[in-house]
């Protein structure tokens, strides 16, 4: 079983030549981000990535969780892990110096949490929503919740999590029943909530949760939701812990992956809550945790794919089969052609994908911290269309990277001695959670593409353009992905001409497009890659991952970049089938 090492340089060359960290870090604000204290920073989280939180990773799956008087019971070594990570101050990195963060741009604070995903994504799970939690707080809260709550979690004594969904309602949040009723200055909360994610742990020694629920007067559907903070020990005067506010775990999933995170159905009786922005707008706030989640997940799928890859490269080292072709004696699988194939693909996808995360990332960063205001909302706009596809179509080629993983350890990568299968079924939770791929593709083309005709699409499509007009050394490539952007405008037009008259199209041909927009979008982000490795050598950087990077970028051309012609034929004449049946129709062909 391999172990976890942070490909610090392939994120190097994604933040400062894709993402535009380097810019990010003259702007005063983040005077702070060096290149050197960015170095430090990624190489010492790689540290703990590989010699504390990696380790953990195969004994949690196999111990798992048990739930007893006390709550849950984690495995034991993910408490080291935790204590570490929050001495280390890693969940302050990009947080407000004002409550204890470190002030660092939020695409940093991206690159490390890939790690910990990789290192051990059941544990990374529980970071990933506090940090999700204290961005919700920080734009929604009172003063008075965050000078509580912000300074806690951001140190990471404190762990947080998001408490939407409830038993019957799935994704649809008009249905939430949770109710909540005032008393005095505070709320009482009562009611269920399924498939909540670090429910309940002994990591922290506090639990924060963000809890939708609605009030006995509040309008129907999703109008009347409110968003409540809702401790598990209230907090006094003094900062000090309190009495337990009657948030209980009342059971815990079995899970196809993810053994070792705890997805609880919690129950609240009577609990103290705090109100969270206005009455009635909660799920407003809540997408503030949302969209932040929704890029972790896609992060996931990239993490996820580069442990994959990393364990499938080294067993391809290490197992010994008959000769391969141009070979007499025995040797490494490596040596065959479809071996090579796979995990070629696996890394492919994996770098594309980090690339085009990191990107949508640094979008968030100057929508709120470049000086000009019009370029704060072209950013804005800019990272809530990659948004839907980072988490889509990462997750989605998550399935495919794994499942090769499994496929390069032949009979071995099926059972489960040698990890392979972990990653397989960890990864299979991606396309389903913080909004199933379907609602990230109905998303990008309803709210991110029909609603402003197109206008952000044209502009992600003008920069590809740029680069295509570039030149450089991979014009070949270059007018392969012009090919790809005309493909792209197409479905554009199929989407704005088709949708008016026929209201199921957009649903119909979504998935597709969700696909299509990100193979090609990798593609572009490769390509600039590649371009920015072949400038570094002609200056006189001698590094042999500057000649696999367009090694693997060409492959990425030759062999996935060419499915969007599948999805464009399909969203230009698949969408018939779909639509043309009445729902009679529909229930008759399954007979």
């Amino acid at each position: 079983m391999a172990d976890y090492n942070a490909p610090v340089k392939d994120m190097k060359l994604a933040l400062n030549h894709i993402a535009r960290l380097t810019e990010l870090s003259s702007m005063p604000v983040f005077e702070d981000a060096s290149d050197d204290m960015v170095s430090a920073i990624l190489d010492e989280a790689a540290r703990v990535a590989r010699d504390v939180v990696g380790p953990t990773n195969w004994e949690g799956d196999q111990t798992g969780l048990k739930l007893d008087e006390s709550g849950v019971v984690c495995p034991e070594c993910f408490h080291d892990a935790y204590s570490q990570y929050a001495e280390g101050g890693w969940g302050s990195l990009q947080f407000d110096p004002e409550f204890g963060g470190q002030g660092m741009p939020y695409l940093l604070s991206v690159s490390v949490m890939e790690m910990w995903q990789s290192a051990n994504m059941a544990w990374g799970l529980c970071p990933l929503l506090s940090q999700g939690a204290v961005e919700c707080l920080s734009i929604n809260a009172s003063d008075e919740l965050k000078g509580i709550y912000l300074p806690k979690l951001i140190s990471g004594e404190w762990a947080g999590t998001m408490n939407l969904t409830e038993g019957g309602a799935g994704s649809d949040l008009s249905q939430v029943r949770c109710k909540a009723e005032q008393d005095g200055d505070h709320y009482r909360i009562t009611g269920e909530k399924i498939f909540i994610t670090w429910g309940d742990h002994s990591l922290t020694e506090n639990i924060v949760h963000l809890v939708l629920a609605r009030l006995p007067d509040a309008p129907p559907g999703v109008r009347g939701i409110s968003l409540f903070l809702v401790p598990k020990y209230l907090v006094n005067a003094d900062g000090s812990l309190g009495e337990y506010n009657n948030t209980k775990p009342l059971s815990i999933e079995h899970k196809l992956g993810i053994h070792a995170s705890p997805t609880c159905v919690m129950g609240f009786e009577n609990s103290v809550g705090y109100l969270v922005g206005e009455l009635n707008r909660g799920l407003a706030c809540m997408f503030t945790m949302m969209n932040n989640a929704r890029l972790g997940v896609g992060l996931q799928g990239v993490a996820i794919s580069e442990r994959a890859y990393q364990q499938a490269l080294n067993f391809a080292n290490e197992r010994i089969q008959s000769p391969a072709v141009g070979h007499k004696e025995p040797g490494p699988i490596m040596r065959h052609g479809d071996v090579r194939r796979m995990l070629l693909t696996m890394k492919a996808l994996t770098e594309a994908g980090r690339a085009l995360t990191y990107d949508a990332c640094g979008s968030i960063d100057f929508s709120h911290h470049a000086e000009d205001p019009e370029r704060r909302e072209k950013e804005k706009a800019r990272a809530a269309l990659l948004t839907p596809v980072v988490k889509g179509w990462c997750t989605e080629f998550a399935q495919e990277v794994t499942s090769l993983g499994v496929q390069i350890h032949g009979g071995m990568g099926y059972v489960e001695e040698t990890g392979a299968a972990q990653h397989f079924r960890d990864a299979r939770i991606l396309p389903i959670y913080e909004g199933t791929n379907g609602i990230q593709a109905l998303d990008l083309v309803g709210r991110k593409t029909l609603m402003d005709k197109g206008e952000a699409l044209a502009s992600l499509l003008e920069e590809m353009r740029a680069t295509v007009a570039a030149g450089g050394a991979f014009s070949a490539l270059a007018a392969q992905l012009e090919a790809a952007v005309v493909a792209v405008e197409q479905a554009r037009d199929v989407l704005l001409s088709g949708s008016a008259e026929d209201p199921q199209l957009p649903g119909a041909i979504a998935y597709n497009f969700m696909m299509l927009l990100g193979t090609v979008a990798g593609a572009w982000e490769l390509l600039r890659q590649a371009e920015s490795a072949a400038e570094l050598q002609s200056q006189g950087e001698d590094d042999p991952y500057l000649a696999a990077k367009q090694v693997t970028t060409r492959f990425y051309f030759a062999q996935i970049l060419p499915r969007y012609m599948g999805y464009l034929e399909m969203i230009k004449s698949g969408s018939a089938t779909i639509t043309e049946m009445s729902d009679a129709q529909y229930a008759s062909a399954w007979q």
